[in-house]
């Protein structure tokens, strides 16, 4: 016979649970993790099998679920050791277990979101509060979604990999995280993407990583002495890393000559266009709005069809570009700004300032919403001449 979790029980308990682990040494964001861990777990196993001292059983489980992350956050950090900031190039070197260890979070049974966000905290060590941040969601509802997640996955043995699409969309997202954000894990998502390269033939691996390589070559260019962030046109392309560029390209056009295409090898051969123009006023735009084409064709993505708009507005003017973004969900993140910028090349400075401003409001990010702040600021500024 089982008896029900008295959730308002372990609820109670987490307060001195937590400060148990923070005198044992552990620190705060750490313990609650911890502490959240062993909830989870004592609800999966009190009902069948309900402890004497909850209390003590929870403490225990806590210092467990510390060790463990503390072990596996020190394993990363000598796996990052071991990888260059710059990932060289040609084949991996010998692989470890991670990859495997993406395929388990990646598994079929979990939705993107929650296979990225569960990869994020188990494999890429961040802390549920950085994953929330990055989601921006309240960090008690990441911590439920990764809670379940891991509930999903308890059961799945090893030998029972995640499907290869999600796993490809798990690195992917990765990558842009630490593309993007605080936390530096675009060298790792390469590394394993080569790893996974290395294991299975097919060209949309071979067109992820062409992608990844594409994009991490432009970043050293990307950010200013001062941090601001420093658009794609106005980039010094000699800090471009040509050797990534070239590995890049040619895993493209090997993948691209298979005749399979998918929305990676799409992705990669706008982001070869891009890193083929000499300058920024060389791009092959037109060529571009048709890549992009296609993208929208394989992947019917909203976001697709913003960066179409702005593509759009390259190859065939400003005007052509706003009336494709007519067509694109004016919610959607970074929708004022492309207005913006259409706007300003359409020669409407005081529409465009507007929109830079209320697009700097909506930024996720400190150095875009700086960059924004700024555009909007430049604008403002020539207007009071």
């Amino acid at each position: 016979m089982t008896t029900p979790v008295d959730e308002v029980l372990l609820r109670s308990l987490t307060p001195s649970v937590l400060t148990v682990l923070v005198r044992r040494g552990a620190d705060f964001a750490a313990a609650e993790d911890a502490v959240q861990d062993a909830l989870v777990e004592a609800l999966r196993v009190w009902e069948a099998d309900p402890p004497r001292d909850a209390k003590g059983w929870l403490i225990t489980a806590a210092w467990r679920k510390f060790l463990d992350a503390t072990r596996a956050d020190a394993a990363r950090r000598r796996r990052e050791d071991r990888v260059e900031e710059q990932p060289a190039p040609g084949p991996a070197a010998a692989e470890d277990d991670t990859l495997q260890l993406y395929f388990l979070c990646a598994h079929p049974s979990l939705t993107p979101a929650s296979a990225v966000a569960l990869t994020l905290r188990a494999v890429g060590g961040l802390t549920t509060r950085q994953i929330a941040a990055a989601y921006l969601v309240p960090e008690a509802t990441m911590a439920q979604r990764i809670s379940r997640a891991k509930r999903t996955v308890s059961d799945v043995r090893f030998d029972r990999p995640g499907d290869v699409a999600t796993v490809l969309r798990v690195l992917y997202l990765v990558f842009n995280e630490g593309y993007s954000g605080d936390v530096d894990l675009a060298a790792e998502a390469i590394r394993l993407t080569r790893q996974l390269a290395a294991r299975i033939d097919h060209p949309e691996v071979a067109g992820l990583l062409a992608l990844m390589l594409l994009h991490h070559a432009r970043r050293a260019a990307r950010t200013a002495p001062d941090g601001s962030l420093v658009p794609l046109a106005e980039q010094d392309r000699g800090r471009w890393d040509t050797t990534l560029i070239a590995e890049g390209v040619g895993i493209l056009q090997a993948a691209l000559a298979r005749d399979r295409l998918g929305e990676f090898q799409a992705q990669a051969a706008i982001a070869a266009l891009h890193a083929d123009a000499p300058a920024a006023g060389e791009t092959d735009w037109v060529q571009i709005v048709e890549w992009y084409d296609e993208l929208a064709r394989l992947t019917d993505s909203p976001v697709v069809r913003l960066n179409r708009a702005v593509a759009v507005g390259e190859a065939d003017g400003p005007r052509a570009g706003l009336a494709a973004l007519a067509a694109v969900d004016a919610s959607l993140p970074r929708h004022c700004a492309v207005a913006a910028y259409l706007h300003e090349r359409d020669g409407d400075p005081v529409t465009a300032a507007r929109l830079y401003a209320e697009a700097a409001h909506q930024a996720t990010n400190l150095a875009e919403r700086d960059h924004l702040t700024r555009q909007a600021a430049r604008l403002n500024a020539r207007r009071g001449r």
